[in-house]
C-alpha cells in the first residue's frame, strides 16, 4: 500500500527534469549578464571621472548584454536631445550568450546518469523560457537608463538567437541527426533523403560553404590589418584622442577587440566589390571612395582608404573572393575524389559541378546573414546607414564562388584522378596504388555503398584467396620434394630413401649424424645439395636456401615415422612387434556402416 505508483514516479521524474532544464536556462542567462556586469563595474571603478553612479553602470551592462543578443538599443543622452539608435552589434560579444544557451540546452537534453531525461521538445522549451525570463527582467531594468532596448528587437532577433542556440544544443545532445522529410513532401524527395549518397552530398555542400565563408572572413581580416598598418599614424592618433586615462583607453581597446569580426566582414565586403557605406551617400569600394564619409573617431575606422580612385593596392583585395572560390572547389573535390588516381567511388563531373554550385549558393547566403549582423545604424542623421549592404554582398559572394569554384572544381577533379606521369589508367579490378578504402554501409566514399560495387569487391577477394591457396599448395609441394631429395641425395649410392635403419647405429634415413633431417635443415649454414642431386638441375636452384624453406609438418613424413618406430622398438627390449607401421593414407577414412540384419558387429 505504501509503494509508489510507477506512473506517479515517471510524472514526478519528468517534472523534475523540466524544472532542472528551466533552471539551467536561468543560470546560463545569469552567467552571461553577470560577466558583463563585472567587467563594466571594474571599468567604472577604475575610471577617475565617472559620469554616473553604480546604478548607471549596471544599466549600461544590461543594455550591452541585450545588444549582444541582437537587440537594438536607443541612446537617450544625445547632444541634440533626439534619441539615436545603436544597432551595430559587436559580434565577438555574441559568442558568450550563444555558447551559454547552447550548453544549457545540451546538458538539459542529455543529463547525468541516474537522472530523468526530458523530451527534446521539453528541454528546448524549458531552457528557452528560463533564459528569456532573465532577458525580460534585464530589458525592464535597462529602460530606466541611458541605453534601453527597443521592444520590437527583443522578439526579433534577440528571442530567435536564444531559441536557435537552444535548438542547436538539443540537436547536439541527440547526436546531430538529419531528420526525415515530412510526409507531404514529394516521394522522390523522401527517397533521395533516405539514401546515404544524398546525405553525403549535403554534408559536403555544407562543409564547402562554411569553408568559403571562413576564408572570406579571414581574408577580410587580412585586408583590415593591411589598412591599419598602412595608416598606422592615423590609427594611433585616433586611439589616443578618445581618452586620456588608461582606464578609458583599456575600454576603447576592449570595444575594438569586440568589433574585430565586424571589421573582418567589412574587409570581405570591400574585397567582394560592393564595399560598405559610411553614412548616407558615402560608399567605399576598391574602385573609388565616393561621397563624403561620416567617420567617427575610432581606431578601426582609420583603416578606411583615402578618397579618390583606387590604386593597384586597393584592387589586390579581390584576392579574397578568389581564395574563397578555391576553398569551395577544394573541399568539394576532396569528397568527390576521395582517393587520388582511383575511379571507383568518384563522383561524376555533373555531380561535382552541381555540389560546387550549391555550395556557392550556401556561401552567398551565409555571407548575406553575417553582413546584415555586422552593420547597422548609429544615429538618425549621417550615420543612419553604416556598414555593408547585405543584399549586395550576398549575391556578390555567390557570383565569385560560382564563377571560380565550378570550373576549378572540375579541373581539380581531373588532376586528382590522373596517375603519376599521366600514364594509362589502371583497370577497375587491379589493386590501386593508393591506400585501400573500405566501403561500409552508410560510408560517404562516393558511390561505394552500392550493391554492385560490394559484389565486385567480394569477387576480387575470392579470386585473391584462390590465388593464395594455389600458391601455398605449390610451396608445400616444393618443400616436400626438397625434403625427399635431401634424404635421397645424402645417402650412399646403394641406399634408398625408404631403407630400414640399422639398429644401434643411431642414424636414420633423412638424418645427418643421428640428427633428424628437420633439425639439420633448420641449422644455419645448411645447403641444398640434396635437392640439386634429386632434381638433377645442378645450379638451377642456386639461390635456394633450406634455412628459409622448412617442411611445414615433418612429423608425419615416411622417413620420420620409420625412424621414430625403430627408436621405440630398440628401446622396448623386444616388446614391440616386428611388422612396420602403416603408411599414412591421403584418403579420408570411410564412414562405418551399420551391421546388416542377422550379422553381429565385430568388437
Amino acid at each position: 500500500m505504501t509503494e509508489r505508483s510507477p506512473m506517479l514516479s515517471a510524472e514526478r521524474g519528468r517534472s523534475t527534469a523540466l524544472a532542472s532544464a528551466f533552471l539551467r536556462g536561468v543560470i546560463a542567462a545569469g552567467l552571461g549578464l553577470g560577466s558583463l556586469a563585472v567587467l563594466v563595474m571594474v571599468l567604472w571603478i577604475s575610471s577617475p571621472y565617472p559620469d554616473s553612479g553604480p546604478g548607471g553602470a549596471l544599466h549600461v551592462a544590461a543594455g550591452i548584454w541585450l545588444l549582444a543578443h541582437g537587440a537594438e538599443l536607443v541612446r537617450t543622452d544625445t547632444l541634440s536631445g533626439v534619441p539615436a539608435p545603436v544597432a551595430t552589434v559587436p559580434l565577438l560579444l555574441v559568442l558568450l550568450p550563444v555558447w551559454l544557451a547552447h550548453r544549457a540546452a545540451r546538458d538539459a537534453a542529455d543529463p547525468d546518469e541516474g537522472r530523468a531525461r526530458p523530451s527534446p521538445a521539453g528541454a528546448f522549451c524549458a531552457v528557452t523560457a528560463g533564459y528569456l525570463l532573465v532577458a525580460a527582467g534585464a530589458a525592464a531594468y535597462a529602460r530606466g537608463g541611458s541605453l534601453s532596448a527597443d521592444p520590437d528587437s527583443l522578439v526579433f532577433p534577440a528571442a530567435f538567437v536564444v531559441a536557435g542556440a537552444a535548438a542547436a544544443g538539443v540537436w547536439t545532445a541527440a547526436g546531430r541527426p538529419l531528420g526525415s522529410v515530412p510526409s507531404w513532401a514529394p516521394l522522390w524527395l523522401q527517397e533521395a533523403v533516405a539514401r546515404t549518397l544524398f546525405r553525403t552530398r549535403v554534408e559536403t555542400l555544407c562543409r564547402s560553404a562554411a569553408a568559403g565563408v571562413m576564408v572570406l572572413l579571414g581574408g577580410g581580416a587580412l585586408v583590415v590589418a593591411a589598412g591599419l598598418v598602412w595608416h598606422a599614424q592615423e590609427t594611433q592618433q585616433s586611439f589616443l584622442a578618445l581618452s586620456g586615462d588608461w582606464a578609458g583607453r583599456f575600454a576603447v581597446l576592449l570595444l575594438a577587440l569586440a568589433l574585430v569580426p565586424n571589421a573582418a566582414l567589412w574587409g570581405a565586403a570591400y574585397g567582394l566589390g560592393p564595399g560598405f557605406v559610411l553614412g548616407t551617400g558615402a560608399t567605399v569600394t576598391p574602385a573609388a571612395v565616393l561621397g563624403q564619409p561620416a567617420l567617427p573617431h575610432f581606431p578601426l575606422l582609420a583603416a578606411v582608404p583615402d578618397q579618390g580612385p583606387g590604386s593597384l593596392a586597393n584592387w589586390a583585395a579581390a584576392a579574397v573572393p578568389v581564395a574563397a572560390g578555391l576553398a569551395v572547389a577544394w573541399f568539394t573535390v576532396r569528397r568527390a575524389v576521395p582517393v587520388p588516381a582511383v575511379r571507383e567511388g568518384a563522383w561524376s563531373p555533373w555531380e561535382t559541378a552541381l555540389v560546387t554550385l550549391l555550395a556557392a549558393v550556401g556561401c552567398g547566403a551565409g555571407t548575406a546573414v553575417l553582413m546584415a549582423m555586422a552593420g547597422g545604424p548609429l544615429g538618425t542623421g549621417a550615420l543612419a546607414d553604416f556598414g555593408p549592404v547585405w543584399w549586395l554582398t550576398g549575391p556578390a559572394a555567390l557570383a565569385w564562388t560560382a564563377v571560380i569554384g565550378v570550373p576549378l572544381a572540375l579541373l581539380l577533379r581531373v588532376w586528382r584522378m590522373r596517375e603519376p606521369g599521366w600514364a594509362w589508367r589502371r583497370a577497375a579490378t587491379e589493386e590501386p596504388r593508393g591506400p585501400r578504402v573500405e566501403t561500409r554501409p552508410g560510408s560517404d566514399v562516393g558511390g561505394g555503398s552500392d550493391e554492385s560495387e560490394r559484389e565486385s569487391e567480394r569477387e576480387s577477394e575470392r579470386e585473391s584467396a584462390q590465388k593464395s591457396a594455389q600458391k601455398s599448395v605449390q610451396v608445400s609441394a616444393g618443400r616436400r620434394r626438397w625434403w625427399k631429395g635431401k634424404g635421397e641425395g645424402k645417402g650412399d649410392a646403394g641406399e634408398g630413401a625408404g631403407e630400414a635403419p640399422v639398429p644401434g647405429s643411431g642414424s636414420v634415413p633423412g638424418s645427418v649424424s643421428g640428427v633428424p633431417a628437420s633439425a639439420s635443415a633448420a641449422r644455419p649454414g645448411g645447403t641444398s645439395r640434396g635437392a640439386d642431386a634429386a632434381t638433377g638441375t645442378g645450379g638451377a636452384d642456386a639461390g635456394f636456401e633450406p634455412y628459409d624453406f622448412l617442411p611445414s609438418d615433418p612429423w608425419h613424413d615416411t622417413e620420420v615415422r620409420e625412424a621414430r618406430w625403430a627408436s621405440l622398438k630398440q628401446g622396448s627390449g623386444g616388446l614391440m612387434a616386428d611388422f612396420p607401421p602403416d603408411a599414412p593414407s591421403d584418403r579420408a577414412p570411410e564412414a562405418s556402416r551399420p551391421p546388416e540384419p542377422g550379422q553381429e558387429a565385430t568388437p
